[in-house]
């Protein structure tokens, strides 16, 4: 159902009056049928009639209701129903008046994949139906590996890839530092090092009492059985398993798993934390800063838990902060989803109280410094627009450099910030090709070429400061790469500045040399709009030179076999996959090559020759 028409003669009582009292989604459109907002309801004629209802003078609302032009409704079955109808349209439109945040963060997991006879404990971020299990989430990737690397001290198992581990032929470092029993070569039998992987599950699980018996039990029998070394060896892990567990942060003795939700809102903006505890331990908090111009904080967080569980696996337990009574048609979708019993509480006594007053603290200590950050660049991108006499402050800055070694692997990186720090999602790196080793005039244009042709079609919108790491020659060429472009006044950069560094190299003295400008800009050492660029210059080596390292061990790794006929890139990467990397590979012969997949004779012959000539 719609009602279309420009803004002026939308007549919002007569399109109410039309509404059933059933529940559904709505979405409100501008005169150009731009998406502004997309809502649930229970009723839809009381949710949609909220807004236009004379005692309503919230000014977002009202700035909200200005611009609309039209209404749809789609009247659904069930508020389940309405709420998932929501997700899926806030997804695909990304309405600006919406809750809207950032859904590619994935978080980090153990993954044990007990398929194999000897199976490991690794670090995994990806999507969660894989095969074994998983533990976790972890709020970080150093939270993650800390733990792992803890099991792998307590419990020393192999850290290894299945194919290294099928091609080891004698104990590697791992194993001489303590931190591997050393399965591949037989130094642990399949039943000792299987006890070990359940043992090191319950501590995951936080069964830690338990554990602790069992290895007390274990190295008792081990002393009655006169095996005293291995009896040393159990006082030892028993001993160092505690200390672990006296650093460890236990919230919860009934080793539980929740999550707990909190949210702080000040000028207009919001952080939403969460705390994440497995097997009743704190594994800490994760902050998102979701944009949400419409509603007050139990609207934002209500909203945001909604998109956030629709779109992750939830724990049992789910305390908010505020609003959780309105959460109970989420709590029966999980349940649906997921086919067991997700509670949402608002955790108003014993644990769940702490843990909520802890996430909110979190929250308000997580935005008052987002908050100051900001403030900071705003003094920045001042001070940038007075320094360079732009006639306004810019809004968005790009920033190019170029890394290789000796000439192979160039890349070039290009970084962008905005006036909230930087934009990572449109960071891009450019793999340059066709150019003599070492030119970097050349690196530099194929690389502005390749970017402000997205530019001129309208994929990417233009800075309005791009800054080159680079002297005057840069600049140059530069601005020839874009004039051979044609671009027109809109997608052309406002002001192009090349970064110079100075006599010694050191920060503080850059020389800016500003396109059209005949002697270079120096600004003081604690200038804040020389702060800026320093900054975004840094990110944008920091961008490049990793993309560099990362093609040129890449080639470094692959390019004895980038020779061979008939040897393409998936099956170059089966190839060292299969045999755990280059050394594996120039060991095998013909046989074993026939034994990775896709690989035939005559390719496994042509493979053996190619690395090993005049045999």
């Amino acid at each position: 159902m719609a009602v279309p028409g420009a803004t002026a003669s939308f007549d919002a009582r007569a399109f109410v009056r039309s509404l059933p009292a059933r529940p559904g989604v709505y979405r409100m459109r501008n005169a150009e049928r731009e998406v502004l907002y997309v809502g649930k309801a229970r009723s839809l004629r009381d949710r949609v009639g909220s807004y236009f209802h004379a005692g309503n003078i919230v000014p977002k609302v009202q700035a909200l209701v200005s611009q609309v032009a039209e209404i749809e409704v789609t009247v659904t079955n069930s508020e389940i129903e309405a709420l998932l109808l929501e997700y899926n349209l806030i997804k695909e439109h990304k309405p600006r008046y919406n809750v809207l945040m950032r859904d590619d963060k994935s978080f980090p997991y153990l993954h044990l994949d007990s398929r194999h006879s000897f199976p490991r404990i690794a670090y995994y971020r990806g999507p969660t139906g894989v095969a074994g299990r998983l533990f976790g989430p972890y709020p970080n990737a150093f939270a993650a590996r800390q733990t792992l690397s803890q099991l792998q001290k307590l419990f020393r198992l192999r850290p290894c890839e299945d194919s290294y581990f099928a091609n080891r032929s004698r104990p590697c470092l791992q194993h001489q530092i303590g931190r591997c029993s050393g399965p591949c070569v037989g130094l642990i039998s399949k039943e000792d090092y299987a006890n070990e992987v359940r043992t090191a599950v319950k501590v995951l699980e936080g069964r830690n009492a338990e554990v602790n018996e069992e290895l007390a039990q274990r190295m008792e029998a081990a002393a009655t059985a006169l095996e005293y070394e291995r009896a040393a060896e159990l006082r030892d892990q028993l001993a160092h398993l505690k200390e672990v567990q006296a650093e460890q942060i236990v919230s919860s003795a009934r080793g539980e798993d929740a999550d707990a939700v909190g949210i702080a809102s000040e000028r207009g903006q919001h952080c939403v934390a969460i705390l994440f505890i497995r097997a009743g331990r704190n594994l800490g908090t994760i902050h998102f800063f979701p944009k949400a111009p419409l509603g007050d904080s139990t609207d934002v967080l209500c909203s945001f838990v909604e998109q956030y569980y629709l779109a992750h696996d939830p724990p049992p337990r789910i305390i908010v902060s505020r609003g959780s009574a309105g959460l109970a048609p989420l709590a029966e979708t999980l349940r649906q989803r997921h086919k067991r019993k997700v509670e949402i509480t608002g955790g108003s006594r014993g644990l769940g109280a702490r843990w909520r007053r802890m996430t909110d603290e979190n929250a308000s200590q997580a935005l008052r410094m987002r908050l100051s950050s900001v403030a900071g660049l705003d003094e920045q991108f001042a001070a940038l627009a007075a320094a360079l006499q732009l006639p306004e402050e810019p809004q968005r800055i790009e920033c190019f450099d170029i890394s290789h070694t000796g000439g192979e692997g160039t890349v070039a990186s290009c970084v962008v910030c905005g006036r909230e720090g930087p934009v990572k999602s449109e960071y891009r790196r450019f793999n340059i090709a066709g150019i003599a080793p070492g030119d970097d005039y050349g690196a530099m244009s194929q690389a502005i070429t390749r970017r402000y042709t997205r530019v001129k079609a309208g994929e990417v919108p233009a800075p309005d400061v791009l800054l080159i790491d680079g002297g005057r020659g840069q600049i140059e060429g530069v601005r020839a790469a874009l004039e051979r472009l044609e671009l027109a006044t809109a997608a052309a950069p406002r002001l192009i500045v090349g970064v110079a560094k100075g006599a010694d190299r050191r920060a503080g003295q850059e020389r800016l040399f500003l396109l059209g400008s005949d002697t270079p800009t120096i600004l003081p050492a604690d200038s804040p709009a020389l702060h800026l660029i320093q900054r975004v210059r840094d990110e944008a080596h920091r961008f490049a030179i990793t993309g560099h390292r990362k093609r040129r061990a890449r080639r470094h790794q692959e390019s004895v076999l980038d020779a061979v006929p008939g040897l393409g890139p998936v099956k170059r990467r089966e190839l060292l996959k299969h045999f755990g990397g280059l050394q594996g590979v120039l060991r095998a012969g013909v046989s074993q090559f026939e034994a990775v997949p896709g690989i035939g004779p005559q390719l496994a012959s042509s493979i053996y020759e190619h690395l090993h000539p005049g045999d």
